[in-house]
């Protein structure tokens, strides 16, 4: 069954590509909009699949799926522009790791605030990096620390769930 809230995952996911193409051949102005509109949508097909009472395992899926591609697609194609080789490396390293944790695992485990909270500061950095302000280095450190705890967090409790 087609959801509204995976329905607004999916076209989150459609937009990446248009992001791309802002960063590369438009305006850097019109990449931060797309980016932002992009992310934003993030919080609102959760809403609204609580509000709605329209969870669905598509949806656990697909949400963490779209935040992922969006912030893989924004660190590879900004690496040289504010993001570096390694904080690139280590978010979309750790993304993998959870996956692989995510499949291994017999049930989809929400995410954790700290989860969530590194989204919100992967977001936010990326968006410092795009417009170019002060401290955009400093917000992606703590962004690549913070997607390292969470990482490790959520690896320990994924582990507890499944024998090997």
């Amino acid at each position: 069954m087609v959801t509204l809230a995976n329905s607004i995952t999916l076209a989150r996911i459609s937009g990446i590509p248009f992001f791309i193409l802002a960063l590369l051949y438009w305006s850097r102005s019109s990449a931060i909009i797309i980016f932002a509109i992009l992310a934003i949508s993030d919080m609102f097909d959760g809403w609204i699949a609580r509000r709605r009472n329209e969870k669905s395992h598509a949806g656990a899926v697909l949400d963490p799926l779209a935040d992922k591609l969006l912030v893989g697609a924004a660190l590879i194609f900004l690496i040289g522009q504010g993001v570096e080789h390694w904080m690139a490396f280590v978010i979309i390293a750790r993304e993998f790791a959870v996956t692989g944790a995510r499949v291994l695992s017999d049930k989809i485990v929400s995410a954790s605030w700290m989860g969530k909270a590194k989204t919100v500061s992967q977001v936010i950095a990326i968006l410092f990096v795009l417009t170019e302000l002060p401290f955009a280095y400093h917000l992606l450190v703590f962004s690549v620390i913070l997607t390292v705890i969470s990482g490790l967090d959520y690896i320990i409790k994924a582990a507890r769930e499944v024998e090997l």
